[in-house]
């Protein structure tokens, strides 16, 4: 799985945070959630080439700007989901 940029080495062992999580049917959003996810981080790629380009006609102005998105790629090791207890 493919994730926007994580600092860390490959290897590493990350948790990442879940902002909303479906039990049986309930949806909960937010900081309420239990749930917790253990990933690796596999390596950190680039992704495609994305140009920027402008161009007003008869002017002669052109102006052309490219960037690549960082990307981390992840093993998602296990997904706990603890119930609240209320």
């Amino acid at each position: 799985m493919y994730v926007p940029h994580i600092e860390g080495n490959a290897g590493d062992k990350v948790d990442l945070e879940v902002l909303m999580a479906d039990a049986d049917g309930t949806v909960s959003l937010g900081t309420d959630i239990k749930a917790k996810v253990k990933a690796e981080i596999l390596e950190h790629v680039k992704g495609d080439k994305v140009i920027a380009y402008k161009q007003k006609r008869r002017k002669g102005f052109r102006k052309k700007k490219g960037h690549r998105t960082l990307y981390t790629q992840i093993k998602i090791n296990s997904i706990t989901n603890k119930k609240s207890e209320n």
